[in-house]
């Protein structure tokens, strides 16, 4: 068994340039062995800021290429084309055969079994797998035609501790490794995976990033214990310095504590987003004025920390300004300035728009029951962060910093709340807007965006989604379903479209209505699926759903997909199913059942029986409001299942009478239609 061996060195490579760097190859080269029938039994990748290496271990040192039949020109065709099919596979015309397919005749090369070396293969896949490199961004440098992510320096490539020979467009293999990439002249001659490692761990470098991170994560937990205080271990970012790093070192450093009376969410995103170190809390939760930064090398003179700690000193100066500078101006002054300030194509300003959310935020508030003023009011002032120069310079804390604003000025805390919450929930788990003038914020502001942008027919496709729409749209469903708060959104939409006209903006799309309300179940079925409910009972609660009331067949949804594994949950489908598959195999025979059965021409106690209980479920159903219990819903439903199997029992349903077989067809139908008021019940599946 031989391992094969690849390094790519270069300038610094950005982390997430790498990460698809390492990923690409990798998968690469596993197809092509695959395809060339290349057996191995590990394989892995690694990178630095300057290396990027994968590893093949176990590999066979001959590779048998199976017997294949490879398919040539059309026997019409011209006898170049013939000629350059033997020249490519170098066989002679004997060696062809002629074969019919469903396009005509056409030549046939059967290429036998053969062994091959696996070293004979590796040449020319390496070249193979470096071409097909795509890079988001790459650049030309020198006299060379390559274009690479960075500079492209060297290529080692080792296979059964041997250097395999090759060129790549300016570059000629090798087999050793540069040990420092600032004095390229130190290098070292490696025989494997194993002794290069080791050479580069002598001199403090590490080449896996998974052992990387454990050293970040063991020097965290040492910080954290000296200082007692909780380290924000942001996931991109951590992600980002492992990359970054090839001799990962913490730091902890400070800035000064006047900077902690500035919102704690810009020093956060100044520290994280901008500089790519981590924040620290103290036990109560509260951000503190020392950070953490993962170095690629020891501060021995300390010069790391000052320079780390001047810099966010002058970003947290600027912010500093900015923030002062812009919570002093007038919310409400500024809002004739977003008249400047256009919101998209065809869809008018941010002043338009938040016309537009203050009328449908009143709409709203009615049915909420709250303030309709400061539900305007928040709506109105809504977007005026937007020209603040502390969100020209953080964007990420739009809503946000007009939360803060509004709070400085002192508007009521649930007009500040609502519009830092505005732009909430931002994914699937992320925090959803709880408080009444939230929702009616937030819900407005999506209804405006899916509304315009589907009235123009910038709905998304099935691989882009530019203007995140699929994400709005789910956060409107969160926002609904887990605030318990159902809304007549069709109305909300339709005069949410009327807005629109008011303004003069004409919305072109003649099928808005439908395509939102398709896009918005579609959306209603992923939130479904995420919360890990049956796909069968998904299709259940769509078929006649109402987006007036989806709270209702979420919590349906639920509540069944919790106890359809029950006896009680088995019981209710099985006499449902017992009973619709009779009533589906007579509606082949296009008899025609009523929607009522006559008891005056009943023959047993058992069809009463029946019908008594079908109309006393019928009374349950009528008589409840919205605070239903449907685990009560299908326990009562179960209750059907003795008088149900008794009528099976005793009672024939396909009488001699034609009268008395449609009757009871009738009582059946009656008895399924009944338990539809739940849900639909012939879109699930038997469970055993």
């Amino acid at each position: 068994m031989s391992e094969f061996f690849l390094e790519l060195f270069s300038e610094e490579i950005p982390s997430n340039l790498q990460k698809k760097l390492r990923d690409d190859l990798l998968e690469n080269f596993q197809k092509s062995f695959n395809e060339k029938s290349i057996e191995f039994k590990n394989s892995f990748s690694k990178s630095t800021p300057n290396r990027a290496v994968i590893v093949f271990e176990g590999l066979k040192k001959e590779t048998i290429i199976k017997s294949e039949e490879i398919k040539g020109p059309n026997i019409k065709a011209p006898e170049k084309a013939t000629e350059g099919f033997l020249r490519s596979n170098n066989i002679t015309k004997k060696d062809l055969i002629i074969k019919k397919t469903d396009k005509g005749d056409f030549y046939f090369f059967k290429k036998k079994q053969q062994k091959i070396k696996t070293q004979n293969i590796l040449k020319d896949l390496i070249l193979e797998n470096l071409n097909r490199i795509q890079w988001k961004k790459s650049m030309r440098w020198g006299h060379g035609e390559l274009n690479w992510g960075r500079p492209l320096k060297s290529i080692l490539a080792i296979y059964d501790k041997k250097k395999i020979d090759f060129k790549f467009h300016h570059i000629q293999s090798n087999n050793y490794t540069f040990l420092d990439a600032q004095f390229e002249e130190r290098t070292k001659i490696v025989k494997d995976y194993k002794d290069y490692q080791s050479s580069l761990k002598k001199i403090e470098k590490i080449v896996d990033n998974d052992e990387r991170e454990k050293i970040i994560e063991k020097q965290f937990d040492k910080i954290e214990n000296k200082k007692n205080f909780l380290i924000d271990r942001n996931r991109k970012v951590l992600d980002e310095v492992i990359n970054l790093t090839d001799q990962p070192n913490c730091i902890i450093c400070k800035f000064d504590e006047r900077f902690l009376k500035i919102p704690k969410e810009i020093l956060i995103i100044t520290m994280q987003h901008h500089q790519k170190y981590f924040p620290t809390h103290n036990i109560k939760g509260d951000l503190t004025n020392e950070f953490i930064v993962v170095s690629n090398k020891l501060d021995k003179k300390g010069l790391i920390k000052l320079g780390n700690e001047r810099v966010v000193e002058a970003r947290l100066t600027d912010a500093e300004f900015f923030w002062n500078k812009d919570k002093s101006l007038n919310l409400v002054k500024q809002v004739s300035k977003l008249k400047a300030m256009n919101y998209f194509e065809g869809l008018g300003t941010y002043y338009d728009k938040a016309q537009r959310m203050r009328k449908l935020g009143s709409m709203i508030s009615d049915e909420l029951l709250i303030s309709k003023e400061k539900v305007e009011l928040s709506a109105s002032i809504s977007k005026v962060d937007l020209i603040s120069e502390i969100v020209g310079e953080f964007p990420e804390l739009q809503g946000l910093m007009g939360g803060y604003f509004a709070e400085a000025q002192g508007f009521e805390k649930d007009i500040s709340i609502a519009i830092s919450e505005q732009y909430l929930p931002i994914g699937l788990d992320s925090k959803i807007s709880k408080k009444p003038y939230s929702i009616a914020l937030s819900i407005s502001d999506k209804l405006d965006n899916l509304v315009g942008f589907f009235g123009i027919d910038k709905k998304p496709t099935s691989s882009k989604d530019p203007f995140a729409l699929r994400r709005i749209a789910l956060g409107l469903v969160r926002t609904i379903i887990e605030n318990k708060k159902d809304f007549k959104i069709k109305d909300l939409i339709r005069y949410s479209a009327s807005l629109y006209e008011t303004q003069n903006l004409k919305l072109t799309n003649q099928n808005l209505f439908n395509d939102l309300e398709d896009f918005l179940i579609d959306r209603f079925k992923y939130y479904m699926r995420e919360k890990n409910i049956r796909h069968d009972i998904i299709e259940a609660s769509i078929e006649n759903i109402n987006l007036n009331t989806p709270t209702i067949e979420f919590d349906k949804a639920k509540t069944l997909n919790k106890l359809i594994t029950n006896q009680s949950g088995k019981d209710v489908i099985s006499i449902y199913k017992r009973a619709s598959n009779i009533i589906e195999s007579e509606n082949r025979k296009k008899i025609k059942l009523d929607n009522t059965t006559d008891p005056g021409i009943f023959k047993s106690d058992f069809e009463r029986n029946l019908l008594n209980k079908i109309n006393d479920i019928r009374k349950y159903f009528s008589s409840i409001d919205n605070s239903e219990n449907y685990e009560e819903s299908l326990s009562i439903l179960a209750s059907a299942k003795e008088p149900l199997d008794a009528f099976f029992d005793n009672v024939q349903v396909n009488d001699k009478d034609e009268n008395i077989k449609k009757n009871r067809l009738e009582l059946l139908q009656m008895f399924c239609k009944t338990f539809e008021n739940f849900t639909n019940f012939s879109k699930l599946e038997t469970t055993k």
